[in-house]
C-alpha cells in the first residue's frame, strides 16, 4: 500500500497514460503479492510416521508373549507330579536307611513301622496307627480284605520285630535291620496295586 502512494506522489505532474501505466503495474504487482500469500494449510502427514511405533508395540507383544512361553514351561517342569501311594511308602522306607545303624535301632524299628501302619491305613482302610500289634493283627483275622489276610503272618513278624527294638530296647544288627526293610518293601510291592477280579 505505501509502495502505491509513493508512486502515486512521484507521477503528480506526467500524463495520464503514465498515470495508468503505473497504476497498472502496481495492480499487477499486488495480484502477485496475493497468489504468493497462501492461508495456513493442515498438517502434512509424512509418509512411515507410522512405522516406528508400531514396530515397537509388536515387538513388545512378541517379547511378552515368548516371556509368557517360558514361564508356563518352567511351571510345568517344576512342578513335581503327584506321588502314589506306594511310591510314597516306597520313599520313606528308602528314607530309614540312614537309621540303619546299631545305635539308632529304635528310631528305624519306630520309622519303619510307622511308614507300615500309615500305608495299611491308606490303602486297605482299617485303623492301624493307633491300636496296638495284637489288636491290630485281630482285625486282620476279621477284616474282609483278602490280601491282608494273606500277609498276615508276615505283617505279625514284622510288626512284633519292630515293638520288640521300640520297647523292648533290644538292639538289632545291620543284617535284620536290611531284612526287616526287605520283607516291609516286599508286602508293599504286592499289595501295591489293586487285585484284578
Amino acid at each position: 500500500m505505501r509502495s502505491t502512494a509513493c508512486m502515486c506522489h512521484a507521477l503528480r505532474g506526467r500524463s495520464g497514460a503514465a498515470w495508468l501505466t503505473a497504476v497498472s503495474l502496481a495492480g499487477c504487482a499486488l495480484a502477485k503479492a496475493g497468489e504468493d500469500i497462501r492461508d495456513i494449510r493442515g498438517p502434512k502427514a509424512v509418509p512411515g510416521s507410522w512405522v516406528l511405533p508400531a514396530v515397537l508395540v509388536g515387538a513388545l507383544l512378541v517379547t511378552l508373549c515368548v516371556a509368557y512361553a517360558i514361564s508356563r514351561r518352567r511351571r510345568r517342569r517344576s512342578r513335581p507330579r503327584n506321588l502314589t501311594l506306594l511310591e510314597q511308602t516306597l520313599e520313606r522306607l528308602e528314607r530309614t536307611k540312614a537309621l540303619m545303624q546299631p545305635a539308632t535301632a529304635r528310631e528305624f524299628g519306630i520309622a519303619a513301622s510307622e511308614v507300615i501302619r500309615n500305608y495299611i491305613e491308606k490303602r486297605f482302610e482299617v485303623v492301624a496307627t493307633q491300636r496296638t500289634t495284637e489288636e491290630f493283627l485281630q482285625t486282620l483275622v476279621q477284616s474282609s480284605s483278602e490280601t491282608l489276610a494273606r500277609h498276615r503272618s508276615l505283617l505279625a513278624q514284622f510288626l512284633h520285630q519292630c515293638d520288640f527294638v521300640k520297647f523292648a530296647g533290644a538292639s538289632l544288627a545291620v543284617t535284620d535291620m536290611e531284612a526287616l526293610l526287605q520283607s516291609a518293601r516286599g508286602f508293599v510291592l504286592e499289595t501295591g496295586q489293586p487285585t484284578v477280579a
